[in-house]
């Protein structure tokens, strides 16, 4: 987990990971081996994906569909030959659609007319398929209902079980301390303290977003 208040540069050091801002130093590891990551493009090939802060305006197409936001980054899998199989892509997107209980009247409905939460299981639905390794989230309960916000903490819970690693991203710290097994705190663009979970507590998270040395 990633803790911080805003303007801590929780969301920057995100993009930064998946190459989508410039790295002026430091190194990404991933099983011990340094990647090179110019773009998100490459950090995809790596193994690792992004689930933005903002999801309207960077995490789904919103005139596009359901089906076609889960199945765009997995097309390349989705062929017949040379050609895209429609067959295929139809039993793709609805097998994540059922999955992840994705309410919609139909998979061919608009994304903009889901709620926020539905919205959220999208994003998740397109990275699910392609086998990556590390899940970033980025503030991924913020906007939707109570409900949907268990739904969503059960499904990244669930990727940690399946071995994938997760890095959350999120300014409520019941949150943070009910899925992380360490906590990163930032503050003013620099990680403050690295805690475990045991010793990890809200007076902590607090003390360490504000630039304390010992809480």
């Amino acid at each position: 987990g990633i803790y911080g208040l805003v303007g801590a540069g929780r969301t920057e050091l995100a993009r930064a990971l998946i190459g989508a801002d410039r790295v002026d130093s430091g190194e990404v590891l991933l099983e011990g081996r340094g990647l090179k990551i110019a773009s998100p493009r490459q950090a995809i090939r790596s193994g690792l994906c992004l689930s933005p802060e903002d999801r309207k305006t960077q995490g789904v197409f919103l005139e596009k569909s359901v089906q076609d936001n889960i199945c765009l980054p997995s097309l390349k899998s989705l062929k017949a030959g040379l050609f895209v199989s429609y067959g295929k892509i139809a039993r793709y997107a609805a097998d994540f659609a059922s999955k992840l209980r994705i309410v919609t009247p139909s998979l061919r409905q608009h994304v903009k007319y889901l709620s926020g939460g539905n919205q959220q299981k999208v994003v998740l639905a397109k990275w699910l398929g392609m086998k990556l390794k590390v899940f970033i989230f980025d503030e991924p309960t913020r906007g939707i209902d109570v409900g949907a916000k268990e739904e969503i903490r059960g499904l990244i819970k669930a990727l940690a079980r399946e071995g994938k690693s997760v890095i959350m991203i999120s300014s409520e710290i019941p949150e943070i301390l009910g899925i992380s097994d360490r906590v990163a705190v930032m503050h003013e663009g620099r990680i403050e303290a690295l805690l475990p979970r045991r010793e990890a507590t809200r007076e902590k998270l607090m003390a360490h977003s504000m630039g304390a040395k010992s809480a």
